[in-house]
């Protein structure tokens, strides 16, 4: 999945062994210690796209959905709020993934006052989260409010490489982790982990010019 640096985090759990110039060279270990990487185990099965391999994925079980459906349903009401901390921890680790967003490139506007970010977060979390909750029963992934071909498209045109998907993973664990740490448990780090990886799969499907 791209230039992972051998680097590992201590105290922030991640650590940039690059100023950031086309693409991304990072390292980041979750709250139990363990690098956020895909291995092969047990049922996953190797995907490739376009000859390439890009990671592992594995069924979404029924487990896994119960997980996913009952912490959202008490993150839900936070969404906000939640969507607004999961892009600042991406913006923490990847300083210069501000300049994809044209309302930040030269705003002054702190995060957190800034409406078109606000609005953006919100949409971006709850899509993810809806995405999640419905992988199971729809057996693929489904966005509501756009579709597949129109993120992976806007993902190409933004230049979007596996390292970006890689650094919004992480953040959203943490993000979630920190929303409801009572309920967090290494199976639902999975669940979600196991989530968004099918997400970011079917985007990176898309990911090409228009026709």
């Amino acid at each position: 999945m791209g230039t992972i640096s051998k680097q590992w985090a201590c105290k922030n759990k991640y650590q940039t062994s690059n100023p950031f110039n086309s693409r991304l060279s990072w390292a980041k270990m979750d709250g139990f210690g363990q690098a956020i990487v895909s291995k092969p185990a047990g049922s996953m099965q190797g995907i490739k796209s376009k000859g390439k391999s890009i990671g592992v994925i594995r069924a979404f079980s029924e487990e896994q959905e119960a997980l996913v459906v009952e912490s959202w349903k008490v993150m839900k009401k936070d969404a906000a709020e939640l969507g607004l901390k999961f892009f600042e921890k991406i913006f923490e680790i990847a300083p210069s993934t501000k300049r994809l967003f044209s309302f930040l490139r030269d705003s002054d506007v702190p995060l957190q006052q800034n409406p078109k970010l606000r609005s953006h977060a919100l949409s971006v979390f709850a899509m993810t989260c809806e995405c999640a909750v419905q992988l199971r029963k729809s057996g693929k992934v489904t966005v509501r409010e756009s579709n597949l071909k129109d993120l992976g498209f806007t993902h190409f045109k933004y230049g979007i490489v596996d390292e970006h998907f890689d650094v919004g993973k992480f953040a959203l664990l943490e993000t979630i982790k920190e929303a409801i740490p009572t309920m967090w448990t290494v199976e639902m780090k999975d669940a979600w982990a196991e989530a968004y990886t099918q997400l970011a799969f079917a985007i990176k499907e898309e990911m090409k010019p228009t026709s």
